[in-house]
């Protein structure tokens, strides 16, 4: 069963209001970073080497999961990095369950762009008034990434993406709104240390569920993950939307455990909890990130 749509107007503010400080807030600590560490920034070694050397201790695959915010940066050209997984989100208002099998591909077709592709190959709702559950296909989202910026001492990446809800979930047995939906994101990305920071600020443009028309709204999300030498790590994220996207709306606060079994495939499992009164109570997780190298021949 579907509700008329109620703006979210505490996640706007928030956004509106912790968005852009954030931001300025992680550039002005990276810049400051690199000056402290400038005086010790040489290295003995030949710069072909150092390349060499970053290239093959480089990761060969860029999760975008298990959460809201993406790395700015991609993985090398012509890696194909395949993505799914179980994902469900319980007491929520409206909804009493949810659970989907999500699948992500990301392509890097050159140095700085990446093209992609979700959907949810089954998905299955339990309506909170009725108990009635409705089965079936989810939606589907394209896009693409472009990197404006590569890390550098004393500057963290910077790209832009753009992603596209095309309504292939069957909107009458309410598994998804039958309409169609636009993001433009803005990520920042920076390794302070052995910690890797996440930060994406989005603009929604989203079909109203009730009725013609479109409604604008927000999206925030910081996330810092670190792995250790045993190829485990942990991750926690704080994110928050005014309309359903990826996630309901809500603000949420997430915690995952992952491990990278070789530079080509990692898992990861855990938990994100609603922190307001809009998102659903709990959710769980799990799944696998599992990278190609050249799928489609040279």
């Amino acid at each position: 069963m579907k509700t008329a749509y109620r703006p979210n107007g505490g996640v706007n503010r928030l956004i509106k209001r912790w968005g852009c400080p954030s931001l300025l807030l992680l550039l002005s600590f990276t810049n400051t970073q690199a000056r402290q560490s400038a005086p010790f920034a040489g290295s003995l070694l030949p710069l072909s080497h150092r390349q060499q050397v970053k290239q093959e201790e480089e990761e060969e695959i860029k999760p975008s999961r298990p959460g809201v915010a993406n790395p700015a940066e991609i993985p090398r050209p012509g890696v194909l990095q395949l993505e799914f997984g179980y994902d469900s989100n319980f007491r929520a208002r409206d909804v009493r369950a949810e659970h989907s099998l999500p699948v992500t591909l990301r392509y890097s077709a050159a140095n700085r762009l990446l093209l992609h592709l979700d959907f949810e190959a089954v998905r299955s709702v339990t309506d909170e008034p009725t108990r009635a559950r409705a089965t079936g296909f989810g939606d589907t989202r394209v896009g693409f990434q472009v990197v404006a910026l590569e890390e550098g001492a004393g500057r963290p990446a910077l790209a832009f993406a753009y992603y596209a809800k095309l309504p292939t979930a069957d909107e009458g047995r309410g598994l998804g709104t039958g309409r169609f939906d636009h993001k433009l994101v803005g990520l920042l990305s920076k390794k302070i240390g052995e910690t890797d920071v996440d930060f994406n600020v989005a603009y929604l443009l989203v079909g109203r569920e009730e009725g013609p028309g479109r409604e604008h709204g927000g999206q925030g999300a910081v996330s810092v993950a670190r792995d250790f030498t045993n190829h485990f790590g942990l991750e926690a994220e704080l994110s928050g939307q005014s309309h359903d996207d990826v996630q309901p709306r809500g603000l949420f606060a997430l915690g995952a455990l992952r491990y990278t079994a070789g530079r080509r495939v990692a898992f990861d499992a855990g938990a994100r909890f609603g922190l307001n009164p809009e998102a659903p109570r709990v959710g769980l997780f799990a799944g696998m990130t599992f990278g190609v190298t050249r799928p489609f021949g040279r």
